[in-house]
C-alpha cells in the first residue's frame, strides 16, 4: 500500500523515481518533528509549500533545499505517511560561549571583532571553519605563517555548545634572504636598502619589516621601479617577486626578478603656458632637470609641483602642470615637455577631519590656508599640510582630495594620527669640574585638546635649582594672536665665576603673523635679580657686583621661518631677530640685540647638512652692563668647552666674567649608521666655532681677547622609548691656556 510506505527525499534523487511515488494524492497535513527551539509554522513557511499541494517531486525537492540553505539545521528528512507530509529535523545547536585559547601575540577583543560566530548564534561546521582561516589570516598578517587553529566544539544540554579556538602561535616567520635576479648595475645590497622588507638579523629585535608581508612586497615592487626610474632606467620593470615558504613553515625566501633595459638621459627641457600673459621663460630657474643629465623621476615629479606652486603663486588659482615624455629609445634620450594649462575650476566644499580623538576640530581647522568656498589650491593645500604637522600633535597627517556634490566641488578630507603631547623629561649633564647634573619637566602641549601650551619644570644639580611655570594661548580671543604668561623661580650656583645668582619674576607675551612665513613676538619681564654667595677670593670685578636689582625689559622676536619641519628640518631656512631693551622702571639700561640664521639642506634622501649660526651685542645706557646681563658661551652653545668656559677671563682666580660681543656656529652632517631606521638612531659630526669679548667687569687681572675658538666632534641621537637621547664628544682644536674644555655631553628625557 502507498500509504504505507516510506520515502527519504534528499537533493540529487532521481525526480523521474520520486515523480513515480508522490504523484496521486494531495497533501493533507505537513507534520514537523524534532524541533526544538523553531516553531513548526517558521519551519512549514521555509519550505513554501502548504496544504493542499500536490507531492510533486521538484517541489519537495527545493523544500529540502531551502531548510538546508537556512543553516539552521544540521540534518533533514522529508517522507510520506498516507496523505501526510512528515518533516524530521536535527537543529544546529546554539553557541553558548565563544573563547580563544593559547593566544599570547593577539588578544581576544582583535579576535572577537574578525570572527563571525557570537554566543546565541546558531553553530555551524562551515562557519566554525571560515572563522578558524579569518583567525590564520590574522596571523599571516602578523607574520605567524606557523599558527594552527583548532575548533573545538563541547556538547552541553537543551542543544547548546561552547565553542573554543585552540591556538598554536608558533614562531614569527622570518625572511631569511632576499635575493634579487637580473639586477646588473646595482648589487643586491644596494637594492636591499631601497625596499621596506628587510632581512631577518639579531639586532633586528623591536623590527617588524623583517616579517613577510604580502602587502609590502607589492610597495617593494613599486619601490624598486621608483629607484631606476630615478637612476634614469625608464624601461625597467620587476618581472616577479616570489615568496617560498621553507618546509618548516618558519621562514620565507623571497626573489626578486627584474628587468633593468638601458640608461637613459635627459633630452629637451622645455616649457610650454597656455595661460594668458604668463612667459615660460620666468619660471625657468624652477626646473630640477637639465638637458645631458642622467634621467631622474623624482626631479621630473619636484620640477612638476615646483612650477605648479610658482604658478599659483602668481595668482592663477586654477593650474595643472603635467611633465610630457618625449622616448628616443635609439638614442636614449627622454626630451621633457612641462604644459601649462588652465586647469578644471574647482573649489572647496567640504573640509573632513578624521582621527582627532582629543583634539578639537578647530584646533586644526585654524591652520588651514583653504576654508569651505574658496578655490582649490594644491600649494595651500600643502602647506596646511606642513603647518599641521609642525603642531607636533600628530604621528600622521594625511590628505585627500574626493568628488564633492558636482564636478566643479572637492572634498578635503584629512586624517590624522594623534600622538603623545605630554612630555616627562629628564636632563642630564657630566663635566670634569662640576660632575653630573640633571632636570625634571612636565610639559602639555595639547592642553585638553584645545592646543594649549602648559609647562612646569623643575631643574636641580650642583649648580642650579629651578623653578618654571608657563602657559600659552596660541589663539587668544579666537584671534591669530598668541598670548602667554610665564613665572619663574631660578636659583644658579655660577661656579664659573664663583658666585651665586638668584632670578625671582615673570612675563607676559603675545604674538602674530605678519605673512605666511613671517611671525613676531613681543614680551615684557619683570624680575628681581640678586648676585649673593660672592666667594671671598673672587675677582674683584664681580665682588663690586653683588647685591640685588630689578630689571624692566621689553622684548621683540621676529622670524622669518622657511623650514620644512620646526622640530626635524631637513631642508629650508629661518632668519630670526631679538631686541631687548632694560630701562623703564628698573635698575638697569641697556640694549640687547641677537641675530641668527640656520641653514638646512638634503645631501641625500637620508643625510641632512645644517649651518647654524648666531651673533649678539648688548650695550648699557651710561652704565656698565652687570655679569647677570652679559653673554657666556660654552656647553651647549660651543661643544669642546664648559658652561662659560671660553671668553674674558680672570686669570688669577679663573672666574668667567661674561662679555658684550659674541658670535657663534655650527656646521653639522645628520647621518644614519647603518641601523634600521625604525630605531631613530641617526649619528651627527660636527664643528663648533665661536668667540665672546668685550667685557664690562674691570680686574687687573681680567683677558679680554677677541679670539677664534674651534672644536669638532661626534654624536649619536636615539629616539629610543624612553625619549630623545643624545650624546656627543668634541675636542677643542683652537682655544686658548686659560679656557675650561669639556669632551662630553649627554642627555636624556621620556615622553607620556
Amino acid at each position: 500500500m502507498l500509504g504505507a510506505f516510506l520515502c527519504l527525499i534528499s537533493i540529487g534523487q532521481a525526480p523521474v523515481l520520486a515523480q513515480e511515488m508522490f504523484n496521486e494524492d494531495s497533501i493533507t497535513e505537513i507534520r514537523v518533528e524534532g524541533n526544538q527551539r523553531i516553531e513548526p509554522a517558521t519551519i512549514v513557511s521555509y519550505m513554501q509549500m502548504t496544504p493542499g499541494d500536490r507531492f510533486d517531486a521538484l517541489k519537495v525537492d527545493q523544500a529540502l533545499k531551502n531548510l538546508f540553505a537556512t543553516g539552521l539545521f544540521a540534518d533533514v528528512n522529508l517522507s510520506r505517511e498516507g496523505s501526510v507530509l512528515v518533516v524530521r529535523v536535527a537543529e544546529n545547536p546554539i553557541i553558548n560561549r565563544l573563547a580563544f585559547e593559547g593566544n599570547r601575540r593577539i588578544d581576544d577583543e582583535t579576535l572577537q571583532a574578525e570572527v563571525q560566530l557570537r554566543p546565541r548564534v546558531v553553530y555551524t561546521a562551515t562557519k566554525v571553519q571560515n572563522d578558524a582561516k579569518r583567525i590564520l589570516d590574522i596571523y599571516r598578517r602578523s607574520g605567524r605563517f606557523a599558527a594552527t587553529v583548532e575548533p573545538k566544539v563541547i556538547p552541553l544540554d537543551q542543544n547548546r555548545v561552547d565553542l573554543v579556538f585552540e591556538i598554536n602561535e608558533g614562531e614569527v616567520t622570518e625572511v631569511r634572504r632576499i635575493d634579487f635576479v637580473g639586477n646588473d648595475n646595482f648589487s643586491d645590497s644596494s637594492l636591499r636598502e631601497e625596499i621596506l622588507t628587510t632581512e631577518s638579523a639579531w639586532y633586528r629585535f623591536f623590527a617588524t619589516s623583517d616579517t613577510y608581508d604580502p602587502d609590502r612586497i607589492t610597495v617593494d615592487r613599486e619601490s624598486l621601479r621608483n629607484f631606476y626610474l630615478d637612476e634614469g632606467y625608464v624601461d625597467f620593470r620587476v618581472v616577479s617577486s616570489v615568496a617560498e615558504l621553507s618546509p618548516s613553515r618558519d621562514a620565507f625566501f623571497i626573489t626578486f626578478t627584474v628587468e633593468e633595459g638601458e640608461r637613459y638621459s635627459f633630452g629637451k627641457i622645455d616649457i610650454v603656458s597656455a595661460l594668458k600673459d604668463l612667459d615660460p621663460q620666468l619660471l625657468r630657474d624652477e626646473l630640477e632637470t637639465d638637458e645631458g643629465d642622467w634621467y631622474d623621476q623624482s626631479k621630473v615629479d619636484e620640477t612638476t609641483t615646483a612650477l605648479t606652486e610658482r604658478v599659483s603663486d602668481l595668482g592663477y588659482a586654477f593650474v595643472q602642470v603635467e611633465a610630457v615624455p618625449d622616448k628616443d629609445s635609439v638614442n636614449r634620450i627622454v626630451g621633457i615637455t612641462y604644459q601649462i594649462r588652465e586647469g578644471p575650476r574647482v573649489y572647496v566644499e567640504r573640509i573632513d577631519i578624521q582621527g582627532n580623538v582629543r583634539t578639537l576640530d578647530e584646533v586644526i581647522r585654524r591652520e588651514f590656508r583653504l576654508v569651505e568656498g574658496d578655490a582649490f589650491n594644491s600649494s595651500k593645500l600643502r602647506r596646511t599640510r606642513q603647518r599641521i604637522q609642525n603642531l607636533g600633535f600628530f604621528s600622521k597627517v594625511e590628505m585627500q582630495t574626493l568628488q564633492g556634490s558636482a564636478p566643479d566641488r572637492t572634498v578635503v578630507n584629512v586624517e590624522v594620527e594623534e600622538q603623545s603631547t605630554g612630555e616627562l623629561s629628564f636632563g642630564a649633564g657630566f663635566s670634569t669640574g662640576e660632575g653630573p647634573l640633571g632636570d625634571i619637566s612636565i610639559r602639555e602641549r595639547n592642553l585638553l585638546g584645545r592646543g594649549q601650551d602648559l609647562r612646569l619644570a623643575f631643574t636641580i644639580s650642583g649648580r642650579r635649582q629651578q623653578l618654571d611655570f608657563s602657559f600659552t594661548e596660541p589663539y587668544f580671543l579666537d584671534k591669530n594672536l598668541s598670548a602667554g604668561l610665564d613665572i619663574f623661580n631660578i636659583r644658579v650656583n655660577r661656579t664659573e665665576s664663583s658666585f651665586d645668582e638668584k632670578n625671582l619674576g615673570g612675563a607676559i607675551r603675545f604674538g602674530w603673523e605678519w605673512a605666511e612665513f613671517l611671525r613676531q613676538g613681543v614680551k615684557y619681564t619683570l624680575s628681581q635679580d640678586e648676585i649673593f654667595n660672592v666667594e671671598s677670593n673672587a675677582s674683584a670685578g664681580i665682588r663690586q657686583q653683588e647685591g640685588t636689582t630689578v630689571s624692566s625689559v621689553i622684548g621683540q622676536d621676529i622670524a622669518y621661518d622657511r623650514r620644512n619641519n620646526r622640530i626635524n628640518p631637513t631642508e629650508g631656512y629661518i632668519i630670526r631677530l631679538r631686541n631687548d631693551v632694560a630701562g623703564l622702571g628698573g635698575d638697569v639700561h641697556y640694549l640687547k640685540s641677537r641675530l641668527s640664521a640656520g641653514y638646512f639642506v638634503p645631501i641625500t634622501n637620508s643625510v641632512t647638512g645644517s649651518i647654524n649660526g648666531e651673533a649678539g651685542y648688548i650695550f648699557g645706557f651710561n652704565e656698565d652692563i652687570r655679569i647677570t646681563d652679559a653673554f657666556f658661551l660654552g656647553g651647549a652653545s660651543l661643544r669642546g668647552f664648559r658652561t662659560g668656559g671660553v671668553g674674558p677671563r680672570d686669570v688669577s682666580t679663573k672666574d668667567a666674567v661674561g662679555g658684550n660681543k659674541y658670535a657663534v656656529g655650527t656646521v653639522e652632517v645628520l647621518f644614519p649608521i647603518g641601523l634600521p631606521e625604525e630605531y631613530g638612531i641617526k649619528g651627527r659630526v660636527f664643528s663648533d666655532f665661536g668667540t665672546l669679548f668685550d667685557t664690562d667687569t674691570e680686574g687687573r687681572n681680567v683677558v679680554d681677547e677677541n679670539a677664534l675658538r674651534v672644536s669638532a666632534g661626534f654624536g649619536i641621537t636615539w629616539q629610543s622609548p624612553f625619549g630623545p637621547l643624545a650624546v656627543d664628544f668634541a675636542l677643542p682644536i683652537l682655544a686658548k691656556d686659560y679656557d675650561r674644555e669639556e669632551f662630553f655631553r649627554f642627555s636624556v628625557g621620556t615622553r607620556f
